[in-house]
């Protein structure tokens, strides 16, 4: 797992669900799709630090890739994970 800024995130179209967002995670930038577009509008998420699972194989969702999976906790109501002060993008979380 590791800090990841966002730098763009967009909704993916045809889905009222799914965001594309991409990702400095440091040595990288990497696409993620994500599940999380009931809970968060787009221009809300720009800048924000949150915890990627990197080590995962890439998936296609929607037709579009994922190199990622952002963490999150919730059942009816999602909240995504975030680092509470300013890290550096690509910081091991252990």
């Amino acid at each position: 797992m590791r800090v990841a800024r966002v730098l763009e995130c967009t909704r993916v179209e045809g889905s009222n669900k799914l965001l594309k967002l991409l990702v400095d995670v440091g040595a990288e930038k990497r696409q993620v799709i994500a599940g999380i577009g009931r809970e968060y509008e787009p221009e809300g998420l720009v800048g924000k630090s949150v915890v990627l699972v990197t080590n995962l194989d890439y998936r296609k969702l929607a037709g579009l890739e994922s190199q990622g999976m952002l963490l999150a906790a919730g059942d009816a109501e999602i909240a995504l994970l975030t680092v509470d002060r300013e890290i550096a993008p690509g910081a091991k979380i252990g």
